[in-house]
């Protein structure tokens, strides 16, 4: 009788939504609920210095603004695909790379229904396109580089054998690579989102982080 039953495979938000993590759709998102769960998972899985986690939504930010260093040419669009490039991990979590290429398939084809359904959601077309996805991938490598060693604890021939070193000053970005606590980092996510979603005028214009 129990055999009969289906798995559960979706998560109740506090939004309201029911999110089916293995068939989402583009309707039980909202970005109230991307923000509230990427301030509170942790990169490096929590292995980072400070007070507080180093959260996917501060790498998010993080990214974004790499990309506006690597790529000024991008626009609010561009951008807004480096905003919500780990988007999917409000449901499914921060794993780190090398467990992710153990655990394969099954995890990368559930990320990547999310992250479209979470693209259609904002009207972003479902895949980045390939230039998109290039710069974004080059600003997430420079984010890994910046934090492995400034938080993660890497020395910096380790972090060169595995990111490569960016040819962006820290000075730069500083900012983003402090620790702060959830609520300040959902706060600003959901800043930089209304940003370049609704006022696209305001990317070239928009500051740091605010501590």
């Amino acid at each position: 009788m129990s055999g009969s039953k289906t798995a559960r495979a979706w998560q109740r938000m506090l939004s309201g939504r029911r999110l089916d993590l293995i068939d989402p759709s583009p309707l039980d998102i909202e970005i109230s609920d991307i923000a509230h769960g990427l301030a509170r998972v942790a990169r490096w899985n929590g292995q980072t210095k400070g007070a507080e986690i180093f959260s996917v939504a501060q790498h998010c930010l993080l990214v974004e603004a790499l990309v506006g260093a690597l790529a000024p040419q991008a626009d609010p669009k561009a951008r807004l695909f480096a905003l919500l490039h780990d988007a999917p991990e409000y449901v499914i979590g921060d794993m780190i790379s090398p467990f992710k290429a153990v655990i394969g398939g099954d995890y990368k084809a559930i990320e990547a229904r999310l992250l479209a359904a979470i693209h259609i959601r904002f009207g972003l077309s479902a895949k980045a396109p390939p230039e998109v996805t290039t710069f974004v991938k080059g600003a997430d490598r420079a984010a890994a580089w910046f934090e492995a060693i400034n938080l993660a604890g890497f020395s910096t021939a380790e972090a060169q054998k595995l990111f490569g070193a960016p040819n962006i000053a820290l000075a730069g970005i500083e900012a983003y690579l402090q620790p702060m606590r959830p609520a300040k980092a959902q706060e600003g996510f959901l800043r930089r989102f209304a940003e370049l979603d609704d006022h696209p005028a305001a990317v070239q214009s928009a500051g740091k982080p605010t501590p």
